[in-house]
């Protein structure tokens, strides 16, 4: 009953064999992928994807577009110009909410330093849709941790995943505080900051995530333990079939068995999106 909350099965990693990634999850027992969009083009893909494939559930939203335009100008994720009208996208959303599962990947990023004034403005829109149409969200927050969580604590809504948040050890205790949910990537095999989470944060306020195709758990996914039937274009692609190895490591750090880290968090799941 394996769950991977927040992946990118429409990035161009996945483009050519998408159909294997999908069956390499199932192999590995995961029941449930959220694919998350960031613009209209990746919304659209990730309601196409759900459409495909039973165990993929789509997530509309809208990334910091100044980040995402420079992200794309420089390769690092390759789509078409992010040049689109904000509260177009909006409407388009809402006009599919009851085709998706959640608001997502939405929030804040001054990695680049971009506009934070105008970012804050469509997060807070987003925000008020997740309201109007009762779905959870899910957070991304970039350099950006404490306005994301300021902002967030001005809606009364608690089903809110703050995806791979590297805050300060005082705001993971906000979130907890909050009564929402922290999810932890893959790369937790390695990462002290995602440790930390595992350790600190209850059981009953975690999710799983691969953030796919990033984040991988193996330094070379071509020599991991989990063999995948499918060519990989980058050595260290990530891919849902991997959201295993967060569970072992959470199981590690608080001194669980696997099989009740894994029903812990499916019932996060249920008691958050069914």
């Amino acid at each position: 009953m394996l769950i991977d909350i927040h992946s990118h099965l429409d990035h161009p990693y996945f483009e050519d064999n998408v159909d294997k990634v999908i069956e390499n999850a199932k192999k590995a027992d995961v029941k449930v992928i959220l694919t998350a969009g960031i613009n209209p083009e990746t919304n659209r893909k990730a309601l196409a994807l759900a459409e495909k494939y039973d165990i993929v559930k789509p997530c509309l939203g809208i990334y910091p577009q100044q980040t995402l335009q420079k992200e794309i100008e420089t390769g690092e994720y390759p789509l078409k110009e992010n040049k689109f009208d904000v509260d177009e996208e909006i409407k388009f959303i809402e006009k599919n909410n009851k085709k998706i599962i959640a608001i997502g990947e939405i929030g804040l990023d001054y990695s680049q330093g971009e506009d934070q004034k105008n970012q804050k403005k469509i997060f807070e829109k987003l925000i008020v849709l997740a309201e109007k149409i009762n779905k959870p969200m899910i957070i991304h927050s970039r350099k950006a941790e404490q306005d994301c969580v300021d902002i967030l604590e001005t809606t009364k809504l608690k089903k809110i995943i703050m995806h791979c948040f590297c805050g300060k050890k005082k705001l993971v205790k906000k979130i907890e505080d909050n009564g929402w949910f922290l999810s932890i990537p893959t790369n937790i095999v390695r990462s002290k900051q995602f440790q930390f989470i595992a350790e600190e944060v209850s059981i009953t306020q975690l999710f799983c995530e691969t953030d796919a195709p990033y984040l991988s758990p193996f330094k070379d996914a071509r020599n991991s333990s989990r063999q995948i039937s499918a060519p990989i274009e980058i050595s260290n692609r990530n891919e849902p079939a991997f959201v295993l190895e967060s569970y072992k490591k959470i199981a590690e750090i608080k001194g669980m068995e696997l099989k009740e880290v894994i029903n812990n968090i499916w019932m996060n799941w249920q008691r958050t999106f069914q």
